[in-house]
């Protein structure tokens, strides 16, 4: 049930569609898991909430919004199959839900992605090909590949469907931890960010959205205080899945639903990310570990508040942990 918008011309998902897909996309998805650490809540002065997404089919959040597309496509349209351009995690999500329907997946993915997340890809089913690591080589590859084959194209966040999808992750966490004061999700293209905006302003208006980004690849929060899209078109971190920048949708829902979008270090990645390994005794990715390293940073913003953070993904190259580097 899109909605369009007079102001910006873009048929929006409305919080009807993300209850649409949490009912289609059930069969196929996980509902994960909410862990907690006293350590780390005795460290950041809050209560922490992980809504644990790197336990997801495919081994992240991205699943849901792939798979809302993937089963919400007439058998017209599903027999061209589907394609996309991603870094990773959409791209062997948008494959599993692909093999799931039993229909063909093409992937546009920079050389440089991590080599666990190209195995996944093709372990699903998916065709990989390959392109420089730069959003204006990806999108040039990309529309000779559609071109080519016809596919319907599941952009990896700038795209309804998905936003809808991912909606359902916020969901499951107000239903499954009431009383929350805030919930943390990292950046990139906004797509988790965008869906949990979504979610909450309709069912949970008073909990405060926070987005967390490297320093590095920090365009949504240079976008953010600027009141305009700024993209980066290769920028470089560890966080590898928040290299991409916002689009028109994502936007949307960031500029007016968002409370802040706090910044960190590569250093700061690192550390967080080790320390839920170690605390947590959890597998997962650098992107996932930003908004621990915000809270971290920032521990003013949230003291003593009930804080939902979102782990994004688990789909980590253990040959390549950034602490083995150098």
């Amino acid at each position: 049930m899109l909605s369009k918008t007079a102001e910006t011309g873009l048929a929006l998902p409305t919080y009807d569609d993300v209850l649409d897909a949490h009912r289609r996309i059930e069969p196929h998805i996980h509902r994960t898991p909410v862990l907690t650490s006293t350590m780390i809540n005795e460290l950041t002065g809050a209560e922490l909430f992980f809504k644990c997404e790197n336990f997801q089919k495919a081994g992240a959040f991205k699943v849901r919004g792939a798979s809302n597309a993937v089963f919400g496509l007439d058998e017209e349209t599903a027999a061209r199959g589907v394609a996309t351009h991603s870094s990773g995690n959409h791209a062997l999500s948008l494959s599993y839900a692909a093999g799931r329907r039993g229909i063909p997946c093409t992937v546009v993915m920079p050389h440089t992605a991590p080599q666990a997340k190209k195995d996944a890809v093709r372990g699903y089913g998916g065709r990989i090909v390959e392109c420089e690591p730069s959003t204006s080589s990806r999108e040039a590859v990309f529309a000779e590949v559609v071109a080519e084959t016809g596919a319907e194209f599941v952009h990896p966040y700038n795209d309804p469907r998905v936003i809808a999808g991912q909606g359902t992750c916020s969901k499951e966490l107000v239903e499954d931890v009431p009383g929350l004061d805030a919930v943390v999700a990292p950046i990139g293209g906004g797509g988790m960010v965008s869906g949990t905006c979504l979610t909450l302003s309709t069912i949970a208006p008073d909990i405060a959205i926070y987005a967390a980004e490297p320093e590095q690849a920090d365009d949504a929060a240079r976008s953010f205080r600027a009141g305009y899209i700024i993209a980066d078109d290769a920028p470089e971190t560890v966080a590898d899945g928040l290299k991409v920048p916002l689009k028109e949708y994502t936007w949307h829902f960031v500029s007016r639903y968002v409370s802040d979008i706090q910044t960190v270090s590569e250093q700061e990645i690192v550390d967080a990310m080790k320390l839920i390994w170690k605390r947590m005794k959890i597998v997962m990715e650098p992107s996932s570990a930003v908004p621990l390293a915000a809270i971290l940073r920032n521990p003013s913003v949230y003291r003593g508040k009930r804080v939902g953070v979102i782990i994004t993904g688990g789909n980590v190259d253990l040959d390549k942990l950034p602490w083995m580097q150098g």
